[in-house]
């Protein structure tokens, strides 16, 4: 069988995604997805090294989404509905609001991609989980949901943090399954060695979603750790940002080292997270996507 990596893409209108600008309220019903609606199918088929992972390991991450996440979201007057898409080939995720569901649809196509890994898969689902819980910045017009780029930063930052906790993080790195780039800037920003090996397990979680987004655009560098995307936005990008720059975001988020009981806000970008403000650098959302608010004082930003 052909490798998806290989596979044609065509990226289909917008629609009514949530990575869309919306109007002047965020309503009930709308969907946000990992990637723009395209036409790659992967239907079940018997698993084999390097094709996407088993629909067992499916279902081990969405039960830790579950039993991770399902008492917060309850916490806040929701319900967490998980819906296991297994047998369903599309290659992408969703969540929807509709109010108590707090709604996120993982298919089995993105799952059986070759590029996923089950720590992969985590950081989709949490991408999605991101959109229900990672505040600020949102959608236009105080949207529900948070946007691409905030859902991928809480991915790391919060999310992987809660379901990884009690993982083997540490035999992670003694496996030494990260480039030297990565565990050498994990040890720099974190200081104890179960956070430093989260951060590595984190960032090449990110990787592996990040090669899934480059098999949609071969023709482009593929993201490494070592290439940074150079771009300023002028304004915070509402919509899906470039491959490099999801990677750079997924690498932020696991090198802040903000402990997961710093929520994140829903108006104010700040709480939380790594700022610039702070003196962070790499560990702040990168400016590929994001463009800090002005402070108070000259030269400052979030």
């Amino acid at each position: 069988m052909q490798k998806t990596s290989r596979r044609i893409l065509r990226l289909l209108p917008l629609l009514v995604l949530c990575a869309a600008p919306v109007g002047d309220v965020g309503h009930d019903g709308e969907l946000c997805s990992i990637l723009p609606p395209n036409d790659m199918r992967i239907p079940v088929r018997p698993f084999s090294a390097g094709f996407g992972i088993t629909q067992g390991e499916f279902n081990a991450v969405l039960d830790r989404v579950q039993e991770v996440y399902g008492p917060i979201i309850s916490r806040r007057g929701g319900v967490l509905e998980i819906q296991r898409k297994w047998k369903d080939s599309t290659v992408n995720a969703k969540a929807q609001r509709i109010t108590p569901r707090y709604i996120i649809e993982m298919f089995g196509g993105l799952a059986r991609h070759d590029a996923i890994t089950p720590d992969g898969f985590a950081v989709v689902a949490c991408h999605e989980i991101g959109h229900h819980l990672g505040g600020a910045p949102r959608k236009r017009g105080r949207h529900w949901a948070s946007i691409e780029g905030q859902a991928d930063y809480f991915a790391p930052l919060k999310c992987l943090r809660r379901l990884f906790k009690d993982g083997d993080n540490l035999d992670f790195v003694s496996d030494k399954k990260a480039p030297p780039e990565v565990l050498e800037a994990c040890s720099k920003a974190h200081e104890s060695p179960q956070d430093r090996a989260f951060c590595a397990r984190a960032a090449m979680g990110g990787l592996s979603v990040a090669q899934m987004f480059h098999s949609f655009e071969t023709s482009k560098p593929a993201p490494d750790f070592a290439t940074p995307d150079p771009a300023i936005v002028e304004s915070t990008r509402n919509s899906w940002p470039e491959n490099q720059c999801r990677l750079d975001t997924y690498f932020a988020g696991a090198l802040c080292p903000k402990p997961i009981g710093a929520e994140n806000d829903y108006d104010d970008p700040a709480p939380g997270t790594c700022t610039r403000a702070e003196g962070y650098a790499r560990e702040a959302r990168p400016r590929c996507w994001y463009k800090p608010p002005e402070t108070i004082l000259p030269g400052l930003h979030l």
